[in-house]
């Protein structure tokens, strides 16, 4: 199953693309649906209600007031931080109804739905309290949301759009690249021009690398504290002003590069946990990931490389797209399903694989990369303190980048044969995931969450 470079890297506020951007985007579908039914104006009252992980720590991601802006008919992409949610709320804009996020919004903390960890239900009442409309949606990962019925038949095959190279596995991507002479992102191009036109892909591109590196030079430079109980100050600035002094200084130290990687990479993360404008990549919780890479190859990598900058980072994030519709189609990118190794672990691989086919990287180069970026982040438990995407979330984002480029390193140092296939990797990423207890899939029930209390 292809999934489109348009899914994989979605523009939003953060925290948390499955906790923040999915609700809200779940919720403008129910307005949409009752609006298609002409019951909108007949709604007066509404609630929902949140299960699982949503309802464990969807206070800390900024799940309520994410509802409420889907419920007046936001759109994630055109916002650029959080907002007031006003009273009485404009249910799509124009229905005033009575709803307040504390006092409407259940989270149903004992309570899991079969389907996803991630569940809300929606029910619309009128006056009377008559029950209008109730539909139940689930936040799967990166932003995605599925209805129930949805759920129900995603095993369904799907036809594919002519001319479309479906792949399923990486031994397929592999194998249909060197039977029609693609790279990677040139595959991902031919795809995504048989979804749209080229004009459109590239426009989407630049407007992703844009979002990524606005983000980095926003955290860059904002002071203060983040948001929640925690009290975190913002880390990146004060590095930021360290890094810049010791290169006035011409001060020398082998490693400042993978201070500058740190740097970029807690930038995004920090401006994500304040709710700031970051892209999915797969997540928001690993938004910083690909970023900092991204900032990488353009400051130092591209001197090394057969392409321009511009054009390795169309190869990077084409390449990364590819990769992680593997781990949409095979495994998942949700934390709450899979634990961190399904954000911060597949957004590792992902730049991985980027990099290594921005420098020039065989295909066979670049699954090396990716299997290599993953193979090590196997077994990351999600369990943020205080439901925050803040500890340890900020600072993964900055190991997970550094590891990126390593393993990149490593499958260019060699001629693209390994042991270890993309493919078993993935498998095995799953399969860990699925073991991983409850407790440890963004629950914080347990690990850090329990044991470094704060909240």
């Amino acid at each position: 199953m292809y999934t489109s470079f348009f899914d994989v890297f979605s523009i939003g506020i953060g925290p948390s693309s499955s906790h923040t951007m999915g609700p809200m985007r779940a919720a403008a579908r129910f307005v949409q649906s009752l609006r298609d039914r002409s019951l909108l104006s007949h709604v007066a009252q509404l609630r929902v209600h949140l299960y699982g992980s949503l309802a464990l720590t969807g206070e800390g991601h900024g799940t309520p007031s994410a509802i409420a802006y889907g419920l007046m008919g936001l759109d994630a992409e055109s916002m650029e931080s959080p907002l007031p949610v006003p009273h009485p709320l404009l249910l799509g804009g124009i229905q005033p109804i009575d709803f307040s996020p504390a006092e409407h919004i259940i989270a149903e903390k004992n309570q899991s739905l079969a389907e996803h960890p991630n569940g809300l239900l929606f029910r619309a009442l009128d006056a009377n309290g008559s029950l209008l409309d109730e539909q139940v949606f689930f936040s799967i990962g990166g932003g995605a949301v599925k209805s129930r019925d949805e759920m129900m038949s995603q095993d369904v095959p799907q036809a594919s759009p002519p001319g479309l190279w479906e792949f399923h596995s990486c031994r397929e991507l592999i194998d249909i690249c060197a039977r029609e002479h693609f790279s990677i992102a040139q595959l991902t191009r031919h795809n995504e021009t048989h979804l749209r036109s080229a004009p459109e892909l590239d426009a989407r591109v630049r407007l992703v690398a844009k979002a990524m590196n606005c983000a980095i030079d926003r955290g860059a430079s904002t002071p203060g504290t983040l948001p929640g109980v925690l009290h975190m100050p913002r880390r990146a600035p004060q590095i930021y002003v360290r890094l810049e002094e010791r290169f006035r200084h011409n001060e020398t130290d082998a490693l400042t590069i993978i201070d500058w990687i740190n740097l970029w990479a807690f930038a995004v993360a920090e401006e994500n946990a304040a709710g700031g404008r970051v892209v999915t990549a797969p997540t928001m919780g690993s938004a910083g990931v690909l970023p900092a890479v991204l900032r990488y190859f353009e400051r130092y990598g591209c001197k090394d490389s057969p392409f321009s900058a511009e054009k390795g980072v169309e190869i990077m994030l084409l390449t990364a797209s590819a990769i992680c519709s593997l781990y949409r189609a095979n495994a998942s990118i949700s934390g709450a399903e899979v634990g961190c190794q399904g954000e911060v672990g597949v957004a590792c691989s992902m730049a991985a694989a980027g990099l290594a086919a921005a420098m020039g990287g065989s295909n066979q180069q670049i699954e090396n990369a990716a299997e290599i970026a993953m193979e090590h982040n196997l077994g990351l438990t999600c369990d943020p303190v205080c439901g925050l995407v803040q500890v340890p979330c900020i600072e993964r984002n900055a190991i997970g980048a550094v590891k990126a480029v390593n393993a990149a390193r490593l499958a260019l140092r060699g001629d693209g044969s390994h042991f270890v296939s993309l493919d078993s990797v993935i498998a095995t990423m799953y399969e860990t995931g699925r073991h991983l207890h409850r407790n440890y899939r963004e629950t914080s029930l347990a690990g850090l969450a329990k044991n470094a209390p704060a909240c």
